[in-house]
């Protein structure tokens, strides 16, 4: 699986590129969560790290939102 992402580099990628990410963190946190009901997982602390990362994704989508001029602020002032 790919490391933890900081904020910093999630504000390095395009707007589809951070879209992407997140659905990919959500399905690995699905996957994850799925895994962890059925048998004792390896490595329990990765379901906070992933809450966590999806968390740093959602608030730079945020602040995305709040700059005018990008593709996110204007899906949400329509």
């Amino acid at each position: 699986m790919s490391a933890t992402m900081d904020a910093k580099a999630f504000r390095e990628l395009s707007t589809e590129e951070l879209d992407q990410k997140l659905r990919d963190l959500r399905d690995d946190l699905f996957k994850l969560k799925l895994r962890a009901s059925v048998t004792q997982l390896e490595n329990p602390a990765r379901i906070r790290r992933l809450r966590r990362e999806i968390a740093r994704g959602e608030t730079v989508r945020r602040e995305f939102s709040r700059i005018p001029g990008t593709p996110v602020a204007e899906q949400a002032s329509q």
